[in-house]
């Protein structure tokens, strides 16, 4: 087990004297035993190459408690994830494998020092000012959550390619999150007890480095986070925030308590504690937060249904310590055991993903409940339609399709797309024997789990005329939904679309599918009084986001600066009044949680055009999936049609346009 990251067990009715438990004092009578490190670290076994560190120090916003003293400089704790005395002068965990002529294509890596330079702030780079590291806010959150996924993706791409050692990188989540740290690309590095600017109550996280980086529990490890306060009996210590690891089967019932198991205790070879756990570090700032009765940041782990052995974490909001007892342990040790209540009021969050795993196993039915599969069986995965609105029982009818109907091909003017990695059964990162690498600039688009790793001009991928098989990791785009979708009614907007399941950032969500038609085609529909409301067309002008990682970080050399500029061959409108896909119901937002990204691959020698969209974010289930239309470019030119042709905007952001064509 994973040290301090707190066990859930509820004790029999009855059963238990919580002031008389076996030979173990009960914690109120327990002499408190003071740690002289009072950031609460855990003991426990970390990855190998990796040591555990507490970036967050400064001034401290307590709210209730009193100001602390200052805590040390987070630097002078921070060690390398390779290793104090590791020597990269020599082998910065680059390796050049490109040929000549692919080094013309592609980003050329230059042999540097790159990741003993923790003092430089490169925060700029990515538009975080020196005030929003100490206290940020929701824009600031998204961009440090981004900038952090982005730098993880691109780290895993060199990996896959073999262009930076593995045996030096082994953990690409905690290397990124080391160069934020030490780059000064993180916020809210004040800690206090409550709730953190910019994080929401739902908020999902795939990794841990990912909460250290925005603030909401600052131990890369350990499952309980503290911070100093000078109190009336002097200085003392609190719990602000602990992480459930959700692997145990005697959690509460009630999904806003839990009881939580203090950190510590050796352990024998079947996992059993055989020894006290002492009131010290996070057990003993759980003790003072069970009397001064502060708020405590709460994140659930939820198992990972995709990826074995990992975890989603999803911020619970704010609870309460209600009781406490010691508990003997089945293998003869005592546990400290803490009751936390869910403060009322608050958004759910981790209920929602109870409810949808109810929902999974048949029981109960999903509430307004529709149609079990709107897909009528085309998705490998089936799509709810749900209304819980009014009595509307279904949208304008359609055809259900999942991709293109009456696709027009082109020429690229160029060599055949297809590849000829038959005997490889897939295209392998790093092969640039591999044509359809080659196309992508000498990098594989996409890493695992089919997560994209970078925004292109244009993703070429395999086609069903390469040689390679039809699960080549390469044909994300064209293998149907990965995540459980509904179509639901909304409130003001009709029709939406929402996920089952988190999606993390960069994953696939579905292609636009639909006729494709002409500009003339679009033209004579308008005339006709038909809506243009279904239509998705790429000569809209769309606003310009960054979403790649920062070269900088890494010490790339660029030689042709990377676009994230679209570049299509031809362009492409898709009408999805009377043949689609999921893709239709998709609304706007001014602040998406959607993009799209232009897909290329060959059909029988011929090359087609496709729309495909990824995740801009970590969406948490039961979330509405939204892309930003983009505008007419008669809006551009200004005149009473472009005025006369606009939509009043509800998506309800702060970065609201008002409307939108």
């Amino acid at each position: 087990m994973e040290e301090g990251l707190g066990q859930h067990s509820v004790p029999p009715p009855g059963s238990i004297d919580k002031y008389k438990i076996l030979d173990i004092k009960p914690i109120r009578s327990l002499i408190p035993v003071f740690s002289k490190n009072a950031q609460g670290q855990s003991s426990g076994q970390y990855p190998s190459g990796f040591s555990p560190f507490f970036p967050f120090g400064g001034p401290h916003d307590t709210s209730t408690a009193k100001p602390s003293r200052a805590m040390p400089t987070p630097l002078q704790a921070f060690r390398s994830p390779f290793g104090e005395n590791e020597d990269l002068n020599d082998n910065d965990g680059f390796s050049n494998k490109r040929s000549a002529a692919s080094q013309s294509t592609r980003v050329k890596l230059k042999k540097h020092k790159v990741y003993n330079d923790v003092h430089v702030d490169m925060s700029g780079l990515v538009g975080i000012s020196p005030g929003q590291r100490d206290n940020g806010n929701r824009e600031v959150v998204n961009t440090v959550l981004m900038s952090f996924d982005a730098l993880r993706r691109r780290l895993s791409q060199l990996v896959d390619a073999k262009e930076l050692n593995t045996g030096l990188i082994k953990r690409t989540d905690l290397k990124a999150g080391n160069i934020c740290m030490t780059k000064g690309i993180r916020t809210n590095t004040a800690k206090r007890v409550g709730s953190v600017p910019g994080v929401e109550i739902g908020d999902i996280f795939f990794f841990r480095m990912e909460m250290c980086v925005v603030g909401l529990h600052a131990q890369s490890m350990g499952g309980i986070d503290a911070l100093h306060i000078q109190g009336d009996r002097g200085e003392e210590t609190l719990a602000v925030s602990i992480v459930s690891s959700g692997e145990y089967d005697d959690e509460a019932e009630d999904g806003d308590v839990i009881i939580y198991t203090g950190q510590g205790g050796n352990f024998n070879k079947k996992d059993k504690h055989v020894s006290d756990q002492k009131l010290h570090k996070g057990n003993l700032a759980l003790d003072r937060s069970s009397r001064i009765h502060n708020e405590i940041r709460v994140i659930r782990g939820i198992k990972d249904a995709v990826t074995p052995g990992a975890k989603t974490y999803v911020y619970d909001g704010l609870y309460k310590i209600q009781d406490s007892w010691v508990e003997k342990a089945k293998g003869g040790g005592g546990l400290f055991k803490y009751k936390l209540i869910r403060v009322p009021g608050q958004p759910s969050a981790f209920a929602v993903w109870k409810s949808v795993q109810k929902w999974k196993a048949g029981f109960p039915a999903r509430t307004g409940l529709i149609l079990a599969d709107l897909s009528s069986g085309a998705e490998s995965l089936p799509v709810s339609l749900v209304n819980e609105i009014d009595n509307v029982k279904s949208p304008a009818f359609f055809t259900y399709f999942h991709s293109l109907r009456h696709p027009k091909s082109f020429s690229l003017m160029q060599p055949s797309h297809s590849c000829s990695c038959s005997g490889k059964k897939a295209c392998v990162p790093g092969d640039l024997d591999c044509s359809c690498i080659r196309r992508n600039e000498g990098d594989f688009p996409y890493i695992i789990n089919g997560v994209l790793a970078n925004r292109k001009p244009l993703v070429h991928e395999c086609g069903p005329t390469c040689q390679c098989f039809p699960n080549c990791k390469n044909r994300v785009s064209q293998t149907g939904l990965k995540h459980q979708m509904e179509v639901f009614k909304t409130k003001d907007k009709g029709w939406g679309l929402r996920s089952w399941d988190p999606i993390r950032a960069g994953a696939f969500i579905c292609e636009y599918a639909g006729e494709v038609i002409d500009k003339d085609r679009l033209s004579q529909l308008v005339q006709e009084g038909d809506t243009d409301e279904y239509v998705f067309d790429t000569t809209r002008i769309y606003e310009s986001f960054k979403w790649n990682y920062e070269p900088k970080l890494l010490e790339e050399a660029i030689t042709n600066e990377s676009s994230e500029d679209y570049a299509l061959p031809h362009p492409l409108i898709i009408n999805a009044k009377n043949v689609g896909n999921v893709a239709r119901f998709m609304n706007h937002s001014c602040s998406p949680n959607v993009f799209w990204q232009p897909v290329l691959y060959e059909e029988n020698n011929q090359s087609f055009l496709h729309v495909a969209f990824f995740a801009l974010r970590h969406i948490p289930p039961m979330h509405e999936l939204t892309y930003d239309y983009g505008s007419d470019r008669s809006d551009h030119t200004g005149g009473s049609s472009a005025r006369k042709g606009r939509k009043k905007c509800l998506c309800g952001s702060s970065n609201c346009r008002g409307s939108f064509t």
